[in-house]
């Protein structure tokens, strides 16, 4: 029996179950997160003894470019020049919580995922099944602004004292919202509201070299 039959028999109805690319994924509800961590980390036929990695994945503009085109006009580039909006056919929540689980017995691989509340990104803690989640938790809290419901410790890990905002959101701009800088006068360190403007880089654009379509078609 496969990883994913032994899945739909051992986890809960609710939870969506696929196979793509040689890997198994769990869709669960937020509410059967306990329920669905604590069957794969206990139950004989899946043994998942490690959590590997947890992270936030933020949805939003899923799907959408700021680039209209791939190629060079005689116009220059048309990215980021249109302002007509657009919309996102994400069907589902902005921000989710996603979890790698590796079985060492029975070396199996699994990702779980599960959708946040779109207002108040709130899930359950998993510390109590995973300690080491700990520190995962905190940094998806930090970056994302996830909120593990329960956490024994739910603190910034990686942002500076009195950090505003949530660096891995997609709305979050590149260069942030404050820089810091050393300020000779008052010989310490300063922070200001950053003056760069945002704006969208060119790339580097390769082409095809003509000198060499001659040989190409000699040899």
């Amino acid at each position: 029996m496969s990883l994913a039959d032994d899945l739909k028999k051992i986890l809960p109805e609710s939870c969506q179950i696929e196979s793509s690319f040689g890997e198994v994924n769990v869709i669960t509800p937020a509410d059967q997160l306990l329920v669905v961590m604590e069957s794969c980390k206990e139950h004989s036929d899946l043994q998942f003894d490690i959590l590997i990695d947890l992270c936030g994945v933020d949805y939003l503009n899923y799907g959408l470019s700021e680039w209209k085109t791939t190629s060079t006009t005689s116009s220059g580039y048309s990215r980021a020049t249109s302002n007509e909006p657009q919309t996102s056919k994400w069907p589902l929540p902005r921000i989710a919580v996603v979890y790698h689980l590796l079985s060492t017995t029975l070396n199996q691989r699994l990702r779980v995922k599960v959708f946040a509340s779109p207002k108040i990104p709130e899930v359950p803690t998993i510390c109590d099944i995973y300690s080491h989640a700990n520190w995962y938790e905190r940094e998806a809290f930090d970056l994302f602004g996830i909120v593990f419901v329960n956490h024994p410790d739910l603190r910034r890990i990686l942002t500076d004292y009195g950090f505003k905002g949530f660096p891995f959101r997609k709305d979050f701009p590149v260069s942030g919202f404050k820089e810091i800088r050393y300020d000779h006068d008052q010989e310490r360190c300063v922070y200001e509201d950053v003056n760069i403007e945002p704006r969208v880089t060119v790339p580097k654009v390769i082409r095809d070299d003509n000198r060499y379509v001659g040989d190409q078609e000699n040899e």
